[in-house]
């Protein structure tokens, strides 16, 4: 890989990741758009502990909270708003993780096509606009329940599927489900951690079992560049959201999804 290809890939992978636009179908058209040859699943492993770095290092405070609360919940403490909220973030966690261990196969053979990203792009895409205007925007992250959760957990199961994005998917059901921005779009985020963690795993064990050479400087590029445009993404999202809404993300994805039919029907 030369350092235009890691360049674009890593920050390509570190807006994406949690901009509601999808990053995995951005990795998969980069190089089918651009001719450059597959970038290798060492490389998405980089990237992807690059955008996991960021997040965590975003809400470190947070979750320092909620991992200290957490725990002394289980020790038979008072349950408090932080650690609802951690058991939340693993509870929604579940959905998506069985549907991968069930589905991985078949999505990563027979659902990378770029038709399949297309459409998916502009469907959920203009869900994405609908849950934006018709939802009440009124709660908050730490107002959700146990209901709440599974459909947001559920939903997030459906970004296997390339071309829906986790992140606008999550952040979709959130809104529907009353809401505000923000508090769709921190939820959403914070429970891209235990996701991108086991999705690294996964990855990761697949590396493990492969054969062939590593590009050390390649993976450390990929990392530091996926990091940062990640944590610099995250920060200036929450701070403009209210402000812009959801509406330039979902023209961007009926553009994008309309280009995608036009080259590749």
């Amino acid at each position: 890989m030369d350092l235009i290809q890691i360049v674009v890939l890593a920050v390509m992978q570190g807006l994406t990741e949690f901009l509601p636009i999808s990053s995995s179908a951005h990795l998969i058209l980069v190089p089918v758009l651009t001719g450059w040859r597959d970038q290798g699943l060492a490389f998405d492993v980089a990237v992807h502990l690059g955008t996991l770095v960021a997040i965590v290092w975003y809400f470190r405070q947070e979750l320092v909270v909620m991992a200290r609360e957490w725990v002394a919940s289980l020790r038979g403490g008072a349950g408090t708003l932080n650690s609802r909220l951690a058991w939340w973030v693993l509870w929604g966690t579940v959905p998506a993780g069985l549907a991968g261990l069930a589905f991985k196969d078949f999505i990563e053979t027979e659902l990378r096509s770029p038709l399949v990203i297309a459409t998916t792009t502009i469907l959920f895409g203009l869900l994405l606009w609908w849950a934006d205007q018709r939802g009440k925007r009124k709660r908050d992250e730490y107002s959700l329940g146990w209901r709440d959760v599974l459909l947001i957990g559920c939903a997030q199961a459906l970004a296997l599927i390339p071309g829906t994005s986790r992140s606008g998917i999550t952040m979709t059901a959130g809104l529907a489900l009353g809401l505000t921005r923000e508090g769709a779009a921190r939820f959403s985020f914070l429970l891209s951690i235990p996701i991108i963690l086991l999705a690294g795993g996964v990855e990761t064990l697949d590396l493990v079992r492969g054969e062939g050479s590593v590009e050390w400087t390649a993976l450390l590029l990929g990392t530091l560049f996926s990091a940062v445009s990640a944590y610099l993404c995250v920060h200036w999202f929450l701070k403009l959201l209210e402000r812009m809404g959801m509406l330039p993300f979902v023209i961007y994805r009926l553009l994008l999804g309309m280009f995608l039919f036009l080259v590749f029907l």
